[in-house]
């Protein structure tokens, strides 16, 4: 797997890594703060219980060091490989009490992140050997797409727009209102729209019939979506907008139906399933018992004051 591009801002990532540990935490690890000794260290590692590909370093290192600067972490793999199971995926030392605390926070993120890079990486294998690229759609867990986003790119996919503001892509219910449910009008009515925007603004649409397809391409769009159009009615599609505009694929896209859509000649092929319907890989921390500090005989824990 090759390596992704574009990691996220440390801005982003501490922002939303820093939100996750308030919320797990926010008067203190107080099951940590009443067993553990202040003084005690621990080694531990972060282990796969299944295979996958790799996505999380930087939510790792994060939730380490925003719980407690003295936390070290070293990565054996990098963001975008392959692992199988039983892999040490990050070596962790420090404070054993901040371990533990940022322990849940660190696994919450990185198995969901190496869930949707390792469902990525089995659509794109799909559909290797046809033109299609794999994409991804706004289907994202509210305040994590930028991670989820990245996780895509690790498993060899790629990004649709990241948000409502970076493209125009008008969608059924945007023609609905420009047409009330026809045709007539409508070449008309996306062109002016078109003509409207900066040259550097990409334009989509997304069409349910094949008789909407002449009538969008007629106004210069840049890439037509053919929703939820059997595989027949995908090839005609193609075959209709002959090189026009990219042709984008959406709707009843699963891994088990990914293949065939590909070989239908789509440039693209959406999929909400990357982001929404994700299996979170099990990955677990192991401590390692062999270099913990144990407390001293007879001594409770300090608490921390």
């Amino acid at each position: 797997m090759s390596q992704p591009t574009g990691q996220p801002a440390q801005t982003d990532v501490d922002r939303i890594v820093a939100a996750a540990l308030a919320e797990d935490a926010p008067w203190g690890d107080i099951t940590s703060e009443t067993l553990i000794p202040v003084s005690a260290r621990a080694d531990a590692s972060i282990v796969a219980r299944e295979a996958g590909i790799f996505c999380g370093q930087q939510v790792i290192e994060a939730a380490m060091r925003l719980t407690d600067q003295r936390l070290t972490v070293r990565f054996p793999v990098k963001d975008g490989d392959v692992f199988d199971v039983g892999a040490v995926l990050a070596v962790l030392s420090g404070p054993a009490r901040s371990l533990l605390t940022a322990e849940r926070v660190a696994l919450n993120l990185a198995q969901r992140l190496s869930g949707i890079a390792t469902l990525t990486a089995q659509f794109v294998e799909a559909v290797e050997g046809t033109r299609a690229r794999i994409v991804d759609t706004r289907k994202t867990t509210p305040g994590l797409r930028v991670l989820e986003r990245y996780a895509v790119r690790c498993g060899g996919g790629f990004n649709h727009r990241f948000s409502l503001s970076d493209a125009v892509m008008a969608k059924d219910n945007h023609l609905a209102l420009l047409t009330r449910g026809g045709t007539t009008g409508l070449t008309a009515a996306l062109a002016a729209a078109k003509a409207r925007l900066p040259h550097t603004v990409h334009f989509e649409v997304e069409v349910d019939r094949l008789d909407q397809i002449e009538p969008v391409l007629a106004a210069g769009v840049d890439t037509i979506m053919l929703d939820n159009f059997s595989l027949v009615q995908l090839v005609e599609g193609v075959r209709l907008v002959a090189g026009r505009a990219l042709v984008e694929a959406s709707g009843n896209v699963r891994l088990d139906t990914v293949a065939a859509i590909a070989r239908t000649g789509v440039d693209l092929i959406s999929s909400g399933a990357l982001t929404h319907s994700v299996h979170s890989l099990d990955l677990g921390l192991d401590l390692d018992l062999t270099s913990a500090q144990p407390p001293a005989a007879g001594r409770a824990p300090e608490v921390a004051q």
